[in-house]
């Protein structure tokens, strides 16, 4: 195993955190006065906290599949950026911000 948790480490730290913050938009999105105007925040948000966290599992293990993985992360992410900033809250911000800094770890693997 030649890329493994230190490796990634940078990386796994970065999607972990964006998890977190995705997981955190789509529960106050859910709040809102019109939650069917957030539906596709809320979808784009879970969607991106469960590649985050799967992505930082593989990287923590080593995975041969670790790199396809932060490929499809920073796709997702930027969905899921591109959507949240859209919408004129805070989290949104926050969770916008967080998946373009989470995007741009895992594209920078990708050319490592």
């Amino acid at each position: 195993m030649t890329n493994g948790y230190h490796f990634y480490q940078e990386c796994i730290d970065m999607c972990q955190r964006c998890a977190a913050i995705c997981n955190h938009c789509a529960a106050s999105c859910t709040e809102a006065d019109d939650v069917t105007m957030m539906a596709r925040c809320i979808r784009l948000s879970m969607e991106c906290a469960t590649a985050c966290q799967a992505t930082a599992q593989l990287m923590s293990v080593g995975s041969s599949y670790a790199i396809q993985m932060c490929s499809i992360c920073a796709d997702i992410c930027e969905a899921c950026a591109a959507e949240c900033s859209k919408h004129d809250n805070p989290h949104c911000r926050e969770c916008a911000d967080t998946c373009t800094q989470c995007a741009e770890a895992c594209r920078k693997l990708l050319i490592a």
